[in-house]
């Protein structure tokens, strides 16, 4: 998914290139890759998301869900495939096997791929060529398992020029949202998972600290991002992070501006890496040089904010009572009312997307009754409040969490200065 955070962080890649291998900072080339620890999610833990997935289908009174390429495709069926103009759709109905409905050129790319996920050897695949249109192919498809006068949901990324097809083509069903079966499997992480993401939070925030060990004085942004990225490949994952130097950052999601870094600078770097799919998404804030005392303020508020959502961040407790927690640390500090300083919410579900459900807000709801999500055991999230003075600077900290049965853990070790973030106290 391109988000604005994402295309800064590829911008500043692209901007600043490769490090050639001769100025490789010494904290960087040390590093070893950690590739070898990414394991793969297995068939069966993909089967048992599908029979998941049917019953709560059967709660939500759905007969079969459609996805288009993308992550929950990925997730269900692991099957990687790049959305176009050309409709390739699995459809999961409530009982028995998945079927697709792919071009008919791609027919063999298709197999290739769907083979090697839990519907094995002789997966049902439906084709349509150049000449036809794809939706009368799904009709029959659906036709022939019964479903073509049921509840059929769509996945929330699904284009609407695919989902509007689809509904036309079979209009005695009800068309409707798949989010809540969706998401309703994705926001419970598996063991497998869990360890991907702390994987994937070890490797970036081990990045982040060889790039702040090579970080000298005149420094462009792009520079600094670049070192970032040279330290994930050297880790053996593809990650990197946007950077935003003095005033830039205190824009949440910082400018494309020119920027050089200077004594005494503040930067703020936000980014992350993918491990098996499963990403990282770490914020840190430091100083080159000697912080002032306004900056050293700013940063305890916000690290005592970001101890308040962990603390109020356990199983039953509405989404979005962790973000008051953290917001009403700020606000007590001065920098308040509502979203005047902390100007986004604190955190986000994470896992084979950088952002997805649940969120930590108070409109974060799958119900009908309009209730916040609750938090439940083994969910993840982004920890990351922050206070931004425009024309200034602005402070963000974050980590990923991970909630346990009675309390949330943090992936990775809390920044603790401006001067040294990455110490352990």
């Amino acid at each position: 998914m391109f988000t604005r955070r994402r295309i800064l962080q590829v911008s500043t890649v692209l901007a600043a290139g490769k490090l050639p291998a001769q100025t490789t900072p010494n904290a960087i080339a040390q590093l070893k890759s950690r590739r070898a620890e990414a394991h793969p999610i297995p068939n069966e833990e993909r089967q048992a998301r599908i029979e998941r997935a049917q019953r709560l289908m059967q709660e939500n009174k759905l007969n079969a869900i459609a996805m288009i390429g993308g992550t929950s495709l990925e997730y269900f069926s692991g099957v990687h495939w790049g959305t176009s103009e050309r409709l390739f759709v699995m459809v999961l109905p409530v009982r028995g096997e998945p079927f697709f409905v792919a071009p008919a050129f791609e027919k063999d790319r298709a197999l290739e791929q769907i083979a090697l996920g839990p519907a094995g050897k002789s997966p049902h695949v439906f084709t349509w060529e150049e000449d036809e249109s794809p939706y009368q192919v799904v009709a029959f498809a659906l036709k022939e398992r019964g479903l073509a006068t049921g509840r059929v949901g769509i996945e929330e990324r699904v284009q609407f020029v695919f989902a509007d097809g689809i509904g036309k083509a079979i209009p005695a069903a009800t068309i409707g949202a798949a989010t809540q079966i969706t998401a309703g499997c994705r926001m419970i992480k598996s063991p497998n998972e869990i360890a991907l993401m702390r994987l994937a939070n070890q490797v970036t925030l081990q990045a982040y600290e060889a790039a702040w060990k090579s970080l000298r004085e005149g420094m462009t942004q792009n520079e600094f991002g670049a070192l970032v990225s040279a330290a994930h490949q050297k880790l053996g994952f593809p990650g990197g992070a946007g950077v935003q130097v003095g005033e830039f950052s205190a824009l949440p999601h910082g400018s494309t501006k020119p920027q050089v870094i200077r004594e005494g600078t503040i930067l703020l770097i936000d980014g992350g890496c993918s491990a098996e799919g499963y990403k990282s998404d770490i914020s840190r804030t430091f100083v080159l040089g000697k912080p002032t005392d306004k900056m050293k303020r700013l940063f305890d508020i916000v690290h005592r904010a970001q101890d308040a959502a962990l603390a109020a961040a356990r199983p039953g407790v509405p989404c979005d009572s962790v973000d008051a927690a953290a917001r009403k640390v700020i606000t007590a500090a001065g920098y308040g009312p509502g979203f005047k300083y902390f100007t986004h919410r604190v955190g986000h579900g994470i896992g084979l997307d950088g952002h997805e459900w649940p969120y930590l807000t108070a409109t974060n709801t799958l119900q009908a009754d309009g209730k916040s999500i609750a938090l439940a055991p083994h969910m993840t999230f982004s920890d990351e409040p922050g206070v931004y003075i425009p024309g200034e600077f602005g402070v963000r900290l974050e980590d990923d969490m991970h909630i346990l049965e009675d309390r949330a853990e943090l992936f990775t070790p809390q920044s603790m200065s401006l001067e040294d973030p990455f110490g352990k106290a």
